[in-house]
């Protein structure tokens, strides 16, 4: 099992960045492809971006493109996503999430930390 607490959320202007940190207890975390998520009021569950097992390879949805970035340290246990160039409609509660193989939806992972709010202003 993995338990998983997400840190570094906050209130910032647009054109502002954030860096989310979740971190992982267990020994196994460099086996979870690791995935972050978002949920902004009234609104589905939606995928951010995941990365592999080593870090080769992440993959993000189109809005945050260029402006986000994934990477994770397995010694330390932790992913990482590092937000630029923030925008009001990247308000969300920002989760992450691991699973066993690759995959953006976000039904089909296994582990999910409680979330932190990132609030950005206009």
């Amino acid at each position: 099992q993995v338990q998983l607490v997400e840190s570094g959320g906050g209130l910032v202007q647009a054109g502002g960045s954030l860096r989310l940190s979740c971190a992982a207890s267990g020994r196994t975390f460099s086996r979870y492809f690791m995935g972050w998520f978002r949920q902004a009021p009234g609104k589905e569950r939606e995928f951010v971006a995941t990365i592999s097992w080593s870090g080769g390879s992440t993959y993000y949805t189109d809005s945050v493109k260029g402006r986000f970035t994934i990477s994770r340290d397995n010694a330390k246990n932790t992913v990482y996503l590092q937000m630029n160039s923030l925008k009001p409609e990247d308000t969300a509660v920002y989760y992450c999430a691991a699973k066993h193989t690759y995959g953006s939806n976000w039904r089909e992972y296994d582990y999910w930390g409680q979330g932190t709010q990132v609030t950005v202003s206009s």
